[in-house]
């Protein structure tokens, strides 16, 4: 079980560093657009604010290949940062688009759930 809660913590951090790429890099181009089902003329606008967040989606995924290389302190940096991936998803699903609660906040939970229950066997 640990080396699925290890998998799932993989999939988090590439998700967001995909978020980053999509936000940061690919937002105005028919990519981004058809991804996030934006007009180009509001993709335009908007890319400062999604550089923004791309580079936040960013930061999540840097704690969390961070926690891999963790000995002492895996568990309490893999659980500070699945926790900030969830309670982004939950927001994003309630400010935004519910779909974000799936794509990003379940693979959280799911993942979190999954670190606590392995670092509890170990105890």
């Amino acid at each position: 079980m640990k080396k699925v809660a290890i998998a799932l913590v993989v999939f988090v951090a590439f998700e967001h560093l995909l978020f980053l790429a999509l936000e940061m890099f690919l937002w105005t181009t028919p990519t981004g657009i058809k991804f996030f089902g934006l007009t180009p003329e509001f993709a335009e606008q908007s890319k400062a604010i999604a550089a923004n967040q791309g580079l936040y989606n960013g930061f999540l995924a840097a704690g969390l290949i961070w926690s891999l290389f963790r000995k002492d302190d895996a568990l309490s940096i893999q659980v500070f940062f699945l926790t900030c991936v969830l309670v982004a998803g939950i927001f994003g699903a309630v400010t935004a688009k519910a779909s974000i609660l799936f794509v990003q906040g379940a693979p959280a939970l799911l993942a979190l759930a999954l670190v606590l229950l392995t670092r509890r066997r170990d105890a």
